[in-house]
């Protein structure tokens, strides 16, 4: 699955089509050091095929890569943080 960045001034959007349809998880820049995830889309006929976790997933190494810390205000993003004890070093409560 390819996820596509797009970021705009404090604004962000990872995203990924699959047969035809695209998913999202969006965010505001706090600051160069920080991150809100405020919203995961994922359309009905790709629930259960892993791409809500793709993106969280993406989301983490991205701010791993870049040295920064995300914020899960998004429930599904909230959700998968607490699944996942090894993102705690991402994640900012």
């Amino acid at each position: 699955m390819e996820i596509v960045h797009e970021e705009i001034n404090a604004k962000g959007r990872y995203s990924a089509a699959v047969e035809g349809h695209t998913g999202e998880m969006t965010y505001s820049r706090s600051s160069p050091k920080l991150i809100i995830i405020d919203h995961t889309l994922v359309p009905d006929e790709l629930r259960g095929k892993g791409m809500g976790q793709a993106l969280a997933k993406h989301a983490v190494d991205e701010a791993r890569k870049g040295g920064w810390k995300i914020i899960p205000l998004c429930p599904f993003m909230r959700a998968q943080a607490m699944r996942h004890p090894e993102w705690q070093d991402v994640i900012q409560a």
